[in-house]
């Protein structure tokens, strides 16, 4: 198995990254937007996508702050 797949099988393993990418398949948002499903700072959910990102599971846009 590769680095990838194993990036991805991590990624998907925890239950709060698999809520995350079950909201953004149907829509783009922020990372505020998100942070306001969970009980959790932004930091926190910025470290989920970040996984989520290096599975390749989601594209990470910066745009200005958000």
């Amino acid at each position: 198995m590769t680095d990838t797949h194993q990036q991805t099988f991590r990624a998907l393993a925890d239950p709060t990254r698999r809520n995350i990418l079950k909201m953004l398949s149907s829509q783009e948002m922020t990372i505020a937007d998100v942070s306001g499903h969970f009980d959790m700072t932004r930091a926190a959910v910025k470290k989920h996508l970040t996984m989520l990102s290096d599975g390749g599971l989601i594209t990470v846009e910066v745009r200005g702050r958000t």
